[in-house]
């Protein structure tokens, strides 16, 4: 169910929700829903793409501590590459809604749709910098996929993605062409598709 409302007017138990790595041509895509507490202001939330990854490692922590509930949760490279990366963002959300441990009264969610939710909910574009339960879930989204990308660095030496995250950067793009695809990239996406084709 969707609302059309003025989301500035909701303060109580209200869920912001976002997603990271939508772009990637590895590694899963991130979401997190966070119900704020009004109580415990958190100074700072900002979209996590302009903070600092020291102010976004620091406000991890807070939300997770100040937040009424949070929840992070994902969709796997083999649901991205079945769904589609839209499909599985939207599944992803709903799995972050679904697994807040308070039932919110409203989800606010980064972007122009919405997925499938229980509960009534609004599309904010540019949320993450509009609405701080949203920016609370661009950060813990972000943090928790960038940590899980420094470890992939470690399973899967040479292809810079403890500094990419997964994006296809040049450095990225030349590693995939050189050493192959690996089981976290998402063989959905053309430049893996191509090389798992052998089209230059």
């Amino acid at each position: 169910m969707q609302l059309g409302l003025d989301f500035t007017l909701v303060e109580e138990l209200v869920a912001g929700v976002d997603e990271v790595g939508r772009g990637p041509l590895c590694g899963p895509v991130v979401t997190a829903a966070v119900i704020l507490d009004p109580a415990r202001p958190i100074v700072g939330l900002n979209d996590s793409k302009k903070l600092t990854e020291a102010r976004r490692e620091k406000l991890f922590d807070e939300i997770r501590e100040k937040a009424l509930a949070w929840c992070i949760a994902r969709a796997e490279v083999e649901e991205i590459d079945q769904l589609n990366i839209l499909h599985a963002t939207m599944l992803a959300m709903q799995r972050a809604v679904e697994g807040l441990s308070i039932t919110p009264k409203l989800a606010l969610i980064d972007g122009n749709r919405c997925p499938k939710l229980a509960v009534p909910s609004a599309p904010v574009v540019g949320g993450d910098a509009q609405v701080p339960a949203i920016a609370a879930a661009s950060i813990l989204a972000k943090v928790s996929r960038d940590r899980e990308m420094a470890e992939m660095e470690k399973l899967y030496p040479g292809y810079g993605i403890g500094g990419h995250k997964g994006y296809p950067t040049p450095v990225h793009l030349e590693a995939l062409k050189r050493l192959g695809a690996t089981p976290i990239h998402r063989r959905s996406f053309a430049p893996v598709r191509n090389v798992l084709e052998g089209i230059e």
